[in-house]
């Protein structure tokens, strides 16, 4: 069988999987957008209520007045949100035999319970403890205190250390660069105000998603919003948000520093063009060229791999947020600077030779996979699918756009992406 017909059989079952990963969709009278993947033959739910706010929300205009937040304010406001004047949302989580957790990333908030009872009653803590914010300067200093440890933990990170100071290079003004909790300083600033600005603003039913799946019904997940008072339609407050574009020169070219590693930690990072609004091909492409660079199928890797050069762990990855976009490829080596070398010399193959249509081929089945994975498990369905909704857009709609992709598209963005004017390199030595 030819590439050519290979790629149309592809397209074809990518096309048939996009119909068939749908979920059940309702955006009620509040503005609030439900989800619901009903998955027959299993016995779990997995619900997850999330906002399209985080740590790059920094600054933003409510009510025609203009919010200035210190870094880490959205995973600080996860925290408080999780606190209740009748105790911790865990506690009540605990009393239902439900599994919880809470996670803040770049550009949102989640909120997670997995269940294999008492349904409604986890909804019912879920979105309640979300719609009920209760803040005071008491409870402010001692979640602080608590967070403050945990910003030491992310300190003696290699990994997090790295990805850190690689944003740093790229990037002057854009809150990338910060931390996702913060710095102890910049968290001793927040005020309840402060808080409560960022919930009016970003936690409004408008700016979230519930998405379950599992063993219930959509009707089971409205029924609890109504419970809620998360049904009728209600005034909203105005909001305006964005984020200058960074254009020029990267502000610094690399770093050096030292921790306790057993061996050298590097990463390469290119700063790109940011993604235009909608724009799911380029962000698919942008994710597939880690793979296609350095990943398990390519001959450098198997060359440095083979070579002893790297350890397993080598590979690339990209993060595209609001007003930033960048490629990083990270690892451990003895050599790190080579492997950099070595890294750029395969870059620039790969723009005037082309890349492998085989290995293109590979890493888009690959990734075909993954997708695919994501609606199988009740976690995998109800996470992605909310993560799809706060950007726009359905898993089916990544399914489908990920058929249409070419090698040509891939050549083509490697024309352009992964400018050695535009890369940052960062190492950490052992002390």
């Amino acid at each position: 069988m030819s590439n050519k017909e290979q790629q149309a059989q592809f397209s074809a079952a990518q096309a048939r999987a996009a119909s068939a990963v749908g979920c059940q969709r309702v955006v009620l009278p509040s503005g609030l957008t439900v989800l619901c993947r009903t998955m027959p033959g299993y016995s779990s739910v997995h619900a997850i209520y999330a906002t399209a706010f985080g740590s790059i929300h920094r600054q933003f205009v409510l009510d025609g007045k203009p919010v200035s937040l210190p870094a880490g304010t959205a995973h600080f406001l996860e925290h408080k949100m999780c606190e209740t004047p009748k105790g911790d949302s865990f506690s009540f989580y605990a009393k239902t035999g439900a599994s919880a957790n809470a996670f803040t990333s770049y550009d949102r908030t989640c909120y997670i319970f997995s269940a294999t009872q008492k349904i409604d009653e986890n909804l019912d803590i879920l979105l309640g403890l979300v719609g009920k914010p209760w803040f005071t300067k008491a409870t402010i200093a001692k979640e602080q205190g608590i967070i403050g440890q945990e910003i030491k933990m992310y300190d003696d990170s290699p990994d997090w250390r790295l990805l850190n100071a690689l944003f740093r290079c790229l990037y002057t003004d854009h809150p990338l660069r910060d931390d996702i909790a913060g710095t102890t300083d910049s968290i001793a600033t927040l005020t309840p105000q402060m808080l409560y600005n960022c919930t009016k603003a970003f936690y409004a039913p408008s700016n979230m998603v519930l998405s379950v799946a599992g063993k219930i019904t959509l009707e089971q997940a409205v029924e609890a919003c109504k419970r809620n008072g998360l049904y009728r339609a209600r005034t909203t407050h105005e909001v305006k948000w964005d984020i200058p574009v960074e254009e020029g020169p990267i502000p610094r070219k690399g770093a050096t520093f030292t921790m306790p590693v057993n061996k050298p930690c590097f990463g390469v990072a290119y700063r790109e063009p940011p993604l235009a609004q909608g724009d799911l091909k380029r962000e698919l492409l942008l994710d597939m060229l880690g793979d296609l660079v350095v990943g398990g199928l390519t001959k450098l890797y198997r060359k440095l791999y083979d070579e002893a050069l790297v350890n397993p762990e080598f590979s690339g990855d990209f993060i595209a947020v609001r007003g930033a976009c960048a490629v990083a490829f990270t690892g451990e080596s003895d050599t790190p600077r080579e492997v950099a070398a070595m890294l750029q010399q395969e870059i620039e193959r790969l723009r005037t030779e082309g890349i492998d249509p085989e290995v293109f081929l590979l890493v888009k089945n690959q990734m075909y996979g993954e997708l695919l994975g994501d609606v199988e498990t009740v976690d995998d369905a109800a996470e992605e699918a909310a993560a799809a909704c706060l950007k726009g857009r359905t898993l089916a709609d990544e399914i489908a756009a990920l058929a249409e992709l070419t090698v040509e598209d891939a050549n083509a963005l490697m024309k352009t992406a992964l400018r050695e004017e535009n890369r940052a390199y960062v190492q950490i030595d052992p002390q």
